[in-house]
């Protein structure tokens, strides 16, 4: 055994790293592979997501035996109830939905028994998901890479939420490295939510480029905006920015968002139509400084887990 943890067990995971399910970076071919090397895989479904994505992830992960579970954002959701549908009749281990303050979606995916899960940025978020009935907390600091509150830093926020629930919780935001996830398990965290680590990964769905990028970065290189949400006409909340690497348009747009003309908008689409990232986003979190080498989603589960295991053996944490 590697390490884990109570709720890995329970999961049937092999090691309690679950990757974030980021939109247009965690498909099916990441979620799989990230399952088959024992941890949760998750398939991302972000801020565009269509039933025909969520089907085409669902295809990816038909021949896998290993649990996987299926991330969704609110309101992307509420615009289409077919894709929360689609979701539960998958049965995946565990379904997140996040970004938003409607649970209608806890019962019937529990009625199913799929496990539900959503991420929270403070507590009277975790409040509001305990009250809804919502069995997995996903303690969302600060530091982490796409779109969150920019609130608390994950280990105050994880202490806070593990000192008051008695709910599993995942521990989000910051965690690249072995000693990362060795620190919010000694906290008490039920598993690590990790991100930034696995967007360079082979398997993930970005190309070549951004690999490049996301290597060349350093832990200061990250900057936490609203400006890319507005260009592009997404309707996230304003409490919910998206940390990203800093770029051309952010660093002459950010906190200028109201000035914005049709010029800006069009020249930022066709930018993420070229995938050029020196002006479309490229999100990630400030573990992403640690990151030096491209590797398969294999490589980062077994690497992590193995330094988490070998530094919370020195005090025999290991399970």
């Amino acid at each position: 055994m590697m390490i884990s943890t109570d709720w890995s067990a329970r999961m049937g995971l092999t090691v309690p790293i679950v990757n974030a399910p980021m939109g247009g970076v965690a498909g099916g071919a990441l979620a799989a592979a990230v399952s088959r090397a024992g941890g949760l895989g998750m398939l991302g479904l972000g801020s565009s997501a269509s039933l025909s994505q969520l089907e085409t992830g669902l295809h990816e992960l038909s021949e896998l035996k290993s649990p996987f579970g299926i991330g969704l954002v609110d309101w992307v959701a509420a615009a289409e109830p077919r894709l929360l549908d689609a979701a539960i009749a998958a049965r995946p281990a565990l379904l997140s939905v996040g970004f938003g303050d409607d649970f209608s979606w806890v019962a019937p995916a529990r009625d199913a028994g799929v496990t539900t899960a959503t991420q929270v940025g403070d507590l009277a978020a975790a409040q509001r998901a305990v009250d809804a009935g919502v069995d997995v907390l996903i303690a969302r600091g600060a530091e982490g890479g796409g779109h969150g509150a920019p609130l608390v830093g994950t280990l105050p926020l994880l202490t806070s939420v593990l000192d008051r629930y008695s709910v599993p919780v995942l521990a989000a935001g910051g965690i690249s490295s072995g000693r990362g996830v060795a620190a919010v398990l000694a906290a008490g965290a039920a598993g690590a939510w990790v991100g930034t680590a696995f967007s360079a990964c082979l398997e993930a769905s970005v190309s070549p480029a951004v690999r490049t990028q996301l290597l060349a970065a350093r832990d200061t290189d990250t900057v936490t905006t609203r400006v890319f949400d507005v260009a592009q006409g997404y309707p996230w909340p304003a409490t919910l920015p998206e940390r990203v690497l800093r770029n051309a348009f952010s660093d002459t747009w950010d906190g200028r968002e109201a000035e914005l003309t049709d010029a800006e908008r069009d020249a930022l689409a066709a930018a993420v139509a070229a995938e050029d990232h020196r002006l479309a986003p490229i999100n990630a979190g400030q573990g992403v400084g640690v990151l030096d080498t491209v590797e398969s989603a294999a490589e980062v589960v077994a690497r992590l887990g193995a330094e988490a295991k070998r530094l919370l053996g020195r005090w025999g944490e290991t399970g």
